[in-house]
Formats: C-alpha cells, sequence, structure tokens
C-alpha cells in the first residue's frame, strides 16, 4: 500500500518550489496566461500528459495500468486583486494582485498528487484527470470548462479548498450542504440631477440608493452584501444617477430564487417612494456544493484517516455562506469537496493571508489517496 503521506513530505522542497513560484504571479480569472505555462512546464518535467482548454484552462492525464474507474482532481488557479502585505520572501511581484484565496496551494497541492500517481502507474488503477480552471473568483470559470468537454469519460469529481479554521496538516470533511448558492446583483438608481441648493427641482438618486441598502439587509434566508456604490460627479450637485452591486448567497437555489424576488420588491417599492427608476439586474453565479453522495464523502474521510491519521481528519458541522463554482463539477457528475488546513491567523482574502507548507504537502498525500481509493474500489 502506498504511503501518500511519505510520498508528499519526499517532495516537500520541489512542492515549496512551486508553490513560491506561483505565488510571485498572481493573474486575475482569464487572464492565467503565465500561470498555465508554468502549470505545463512542472507537468512536462513529470512527463505527464497535458492539453489546454479555452485560454488558460488545463487538463493532465495519468492513466494506470491497472483496470479502475476514471476520477477528476480540480484545482482553481486565478488570484485576487489585493495588494499583498504578508511580508514574505516570495510576495506578490505584481501590484494590486494576490494569491490571497490560497489558490497556489491548489494548484501545489494538484501537482503534488500527480506527481505522486504518476510515479505509481503500476499500482494505480484506472484513470485520475486534473483539472486545472481559470476564473473562480470572477464569472466562473467551472461551467465553461464542463462546456468544453473536461469531464468526458470522468465518474467523479473531487476538490478542496484552503481553511484558515482548520490547523495546518488538518482535512476537514462536510456531509451534505456545505457552501452556499449566489447570485452576483446590480442595481442602477435613476434619479434627475439638479442643482444642489435646489433639491425640489432633481431626484436624488444618492438619497434613493440609501434607502435600497438597509432594506436588502433585511432580507431573511441567507445573506445580501452590498460591495461597491458609485455616484455623484460634485458636490454640490444632485446626483442623477448611482449603481450598487452586491452579493446573494443562500443554502439552495430555491431560496437564491426567493431572495432575489425579495431583492427586486424592494427595488420597485424604491421607485414608488422616490419617484427614481431603480432597474434591477440579478445574475445566478454559483449553484452552491452539496456533498449529497454520502458513500463518496466517507470514502474521502476514510482515505484522508488512512492517510494522516484519524486526529487530524476533522468533521464540519455548519455549512458555510462561502460561495465556490465546484458545485457545477457535482451538478455534472458525482463527486465530494472537503477543506485544508491552512495553518494562518488572517482570513480568506485578507492581504496577509498565507498558508503554511503543511498545507499543500498534507493536501497533495490526501488527493492522491482518494483518488486511489476511489479508482480502486467499485463502491460508490
Amino acid at each position: 500500500m502506498t504511503d501518500y503521506l511519505r510520498e508528499a513530505e519526499s517532495r516537500r522542497e520541489l512542492l515549496t518550489e512551486i508553490r513560491e513560484t506561483l505565488h510571485r504571479m498572481p493573474e486575475i480569472g482569464d487572464h492565467e496566461f503565465r500561470t498555465a505555462e508554468y502549470i505545463e512546464h512542472v507537468l512536462d518535467s513529470q512527463g505527464i500528459t497535458h492539453r489546454r482548454v479555452l485560454d488558460t484552462g488545463i487538463t493532465a492525464r495519468i492513466d494506470g495500468k491497472r483496470p479502475g474507474r476514471h476520477c477528476a482532481i480540480r484545482s482553481d488557479i486565478d488570484a485576487l486583486p489585493v495588494n499583498e502585505a504578508t511580508g514574505c520572501s516570495f510576495a506578490s511581484q505584481t501590484p494590486g494582485m494576490m494569491h490571497a484565496c490560497g489558490h497556489d496551494v491548489h494548484m501545489t497541492s494538484a501537482l503534488g498528487a500527480a506527481m505522486i500517481l504518476n510515479s505509481h502507474r503500476e499500482e494505480l488503477c484506472g484513470s485520475v484527470t486534473f483539472i486545472f480552471q481559470p476564473n473562480e473568483e470572477g464569472d466562473g470559470g467551472a461551467d465553461r470548462m464542463i462546456k468544453a468537454g473536461v469531464l468526458e469519460g470522468v465518474d467523479a469529481v473531487f476538490g478542496a479548498h484552503v481553511d484558515p479554521a482548520l490547523p495546518a496538516g488538518h482535512i476537514g470533511i462536510k456531509y451534505g450542504d456545505f457552501y452556499a448558492a449566489s447570485a452576483t446583483w446590480k442595481i442602477n438608481v435613476i434619479g434627475k440631477s439638479a442643482h444642489g441648493a435646489q433639491r425640489d427641482k432633481g431626484i436624488d438618486a444618492i438619497e434613493a440608493a440609501a434607502h435600497v441598502v438597509p432594506e436588502i439587509l433585511k432580507i431573511q434566508g441567507g445573506v445580501v452584501s452590498a460591495g461597491t456604490i458609485h455616484a455623484g460627479t460634485a458636490n454640490n450637485i444632485l446626483a442623477g444617477n448611482c449603481e450598487l452591486t452586491g452579493i446573494i448567497r443562500t443554502y439552495g437555489m430555491a431560496e437564491r430564487s426567493r431572495m432575489c424576488r425579495e431583492l427586486e420588491k424592494v427595488c420597485v417599492e424604491t421607485s414608488a417612494k422616490f419617484g427614481a427608476k431603480c432597474e434591477c439586474e440579478i445574475t445566478d453565479s454559483c449553484p452552491g456544493i452539496v456533498n449529497d453522495n454520502d458513500a463518496l464523502t466517507s470514502l474521502v474521510e476514510s482515505a484522508a484517516r488512512e492517510t494522516l491519521g484519524k486526529e487530524r481528519v476533522d468533521i464540519i458541522e455548519r455549512p458555510l455562506f462561502i460561495s465556490e463554482d465546484f458545485g457545477f463539477f457535482i451538478m455534472a457528475k458525482t463527486g465530494c469537496f472537503y477543506h485544508i488546513g491552512a495553518g494562518s491567523s488572517y482570513p480568506l482574502h485578507s492581504d496577509k493571508f498565507l498558508p503554511v507548507p503543511e498545507a499543500y504537502v498534507t493536501a497533495s498525500a490526501v488527493h492522491a489517496a482518494v483518488a486511489g481509493k476511489y479508482n480502486s474500489t467499485t463502491q460508490e
């Protein structure tokens, strides 16, 4: 039986080099050209076949010598528009850009698992496809990758995300509802500009928008966030236009639809009250992540316990309002999503978020163990 943790530990130095290289060159969604080239470089160095999908996506495939099933391991590859403040020696060299969500760790972990499995082709059952997906943080690359055919022939998909709430070296398992479904929204409040001293001559778009925000925050059933507001041209002119953007997060797509209707209702009521026109545009984004295949989730838990020891595998009790487009993969094929202990005291998207090396060593081992275990069994 392969000792996946020992295999990952033996590659710690190389994995660290990969992670630090990726961390230095973060790129925004759908523009991850240097990132994709570097991933291909690492795959080439290991003799692993790969192909481009879309402009910056990549799939790599390893075929074992024994019969078995075909699973996929997915990693996102994009970064965030955040100025890094970690002070680490391998900090971002791109101003205003940072791997503040740990996707550098995700990529390193997937590549580490690929190295391990590739070196054990003789014992490996079936096939493993590695999916390096662009633009998870933006409008979502998962759905486009699936439509491009990355899941053809795949039986199940696995993925993971770093979690600052978990200790380094730990894996978190969640049965059932895990991540929230989401929808982005934009509200354009159209008023009537006028001299600031003659408010009665115009319709104040900022005043109407100021009414919208507290009202939408009252909507029950999930979380509504207002992220941006843009209005006005000068301090003595009544703003004729104000644009608000934000996101809705709920558990389940039915609840998402209900909350979207509530948001639209607020816009109609605001229009009637202030005489402003509130144009509301809502776009469904992530469908949520539900680990609804208990047998597969149990398989991941078992593989993690066998690899790390039961004391390093935690059961996550409560679902999260975080959104992630991995849910598209589970909807297209069955699968399971789990968490990786980050060992960071700072939260996701913080300018100081920096997972420790133990995170990608642990995840490399567990990814490989999950793939090996799934492919060699005939029962989900």
